[in-house]
């Protein structure tokens, strides 16, 4: 059972590994974790998750919780009913986000969507789940708690609109869900902006039973769909959610994909040019130009380490207004420093409706470097390579917030770059990014780095 808790969430094969049994046992634990007050639950819309739904049900009832059932959600609809709706204790995602659908898993957060993890409870939820897993406990649903279903939309579509300011500008839009729930988002695009906006649905069923493609935009090979459908409809924007909606990725009018740093970068410009002086997070695998743009325009850059759990806990204590991951995750302070992606897709389409530049366009605005992208190696002994490293490049300016970073930008232009070595949390396997000024330097220093890795 261990192995399904993960460093976010509890993760894994159905019904092997996660399955009802699990899923009771789960609930109690997470019920003792929680503070007093009602649960929030969502599920999305794998052919395993309705059967969870109701083991989770009860488990929580016999806890003598009361559990307010979304429905089918994205986790963002969840995040956002957790700060919005009274007397709730913490709420409980059913997903495994990109995972393919024979996996499923829980997702905790307590009230305000502050995420249970790795060192903020979710070890605390695992081993009571080990000990009432010998103890054979009693699911008597009749110790106080209730069930009520809660239809969230309407409210999170209206504070959704309040990031929409489109003018009379039309835009055409090309969304591609791979069959999951970020179809749920659409009805803000179609119904609320109809008169903004036409959509093209790319994989927009949830009823289906079909997978295209890996719901994970951080993959661009997934956006090859995307990108072919794009220049077909002569799309303004494409788009892409993962498999539970709190990410997305984007394609630009020409059918290329635009980095998801790039993309944080262009919504803080919109969200500095508000508000002045305000605080903006950026993970530190991202381009230079993120934190750059952030600067220029009079915003208060900050680096953080990567991970949902740390970059929310690190919001909050910074004052932050926006945070941005390479990997799509997109946080907003009014969403209580939780995912709220579609708010970025506003965000662009108001960019592009202010300045009447395509996407493009804007991103060119932006300072241009030449990134590797994520690089993975599967090692033995992380530990031993990443002093290696850092007894090799110790003239660089490091970092150890997040594995290994060193930085080089200090050098004249066209001599700048920077690596950072991670640690994966869930694989035996280093994560390497890095950036020059140049293509050569880039070339040069990706094969100088990996020779070390590797060896």
């Amino acid at each position: 059972m261990r192995e399904i808790f993960k460093a976010y969430d509890v993760r894994g094969r159905y019904p092997r590994q996660i399955n009802e049994k699990v899923v009771r046992l789960v609930a109690l634990a997470a019920a003792e974790e929680l503070a007093d007050g009602a649960v929030i639950i969502g599920r999305d819309n794998r052919p395993s998750s309705p059967s969870l739904r109701e083991a989770l049900t009860e488990g929580l009832l016999a806890a003598g919780r009361e559990v307010i059932d979304l429905g089918v959600v994205s986790t963002p609809m969840l995040y956002f009913a957790s700060r919005h709706l009274p007397d709730v204790a913490g709420a409980i995602m059913i997903t495994a986000s990109h995972n393919p659908p024979t996996d499923n898993g829980l997702k905790f957060t307590r009230a305000d969507a502050v995420p249970i993890a790795s060192g903020s409870g979710l070890e605390q939820i695992r081993d009571r789940t080990e000990r009432l897993s010998l103890s054979q406990p009693s699911f008597d649903a009749k110790k106080g708690g209730c069930r009520r279903e809660y239809d969230i939309k309407p409210e999170y579509f209206r504070f959704l609109s309040s990031f929409a300011d489109l003018g009379k500008k039309r835009f055409s839009l090309t969304i591609d869900c791979a069959n999951a729930v970020g179809a749920l988002e659409l009805p803000i695009f179609e119904e609320n902006l109809r008169e903004n906006l036409s959509v093209d649905r790319l994989y927009c069923d949830p009823t289906s039973t079909e997978t295209p493609h890996e719901a994970n935009p951080l993959k661009t090979s997934t956006l090859d769909d995307l990108r072919r459908r794009v220049l077909e409809r002569k799309a303004d924007l494409g788009v892409a959610y993962d498999g539970d909606a709190d990410r997305v990725g984007f394609v630009n009018e020409r059918g290329e994909v635009v980095s998801m740093d790039l993309i944080g970068a262009l919504v803080a410009r919109r969200i500095l040019e508000r508000n002045p002086g305000e605080t903006v997070l950026y993970d530190l695998r991202s381009s230079m130009a993120v934190p750059e743009t952030i600067e220029k325009s009079g915003g208060r850059a900050v680096e953080c380490r990567v991970g949902h759990a740390f970059i929310k806990k690190q919001m909050r204590q910074e004052g932050a207004i926006f945070a941005a991951e390479l990997s799509g995750h997109y946080y907003f302070r009014q969403n209580a420093c939780a995912e709220l992606p579609t708010a970025v897709v506003l965000s662009l389409l108001a960019s592009m409706a202010e300045s009447g530049r395509s996407l493009s366009e804007l991103a060119a605005e932006l300072p241009a470097y030449h990134h590797s992208g994520e690089i993975n190696s599967a090692v033995s002994d992380p530990a031993a390579i990443l002093a290696r490293l850092s007894e090799i490049y110790a003239d660089g300016h490091r970092s150890d917030l997040d594995g290994l970073k060193v930085s080089y930008w200090d050098r004249p232009p066209g001599e700048r770059w920077w690596f950072s070595v991670r640690s994966s949390n869930t694989e035996p396997l280093l994560r390497l990014n890095l950036e020059a000024d140049t293509p050569e330097m880039l070339a040069a220093k990706k094969e100088e780095l990996l020779q070390v890795i590797r060896a």
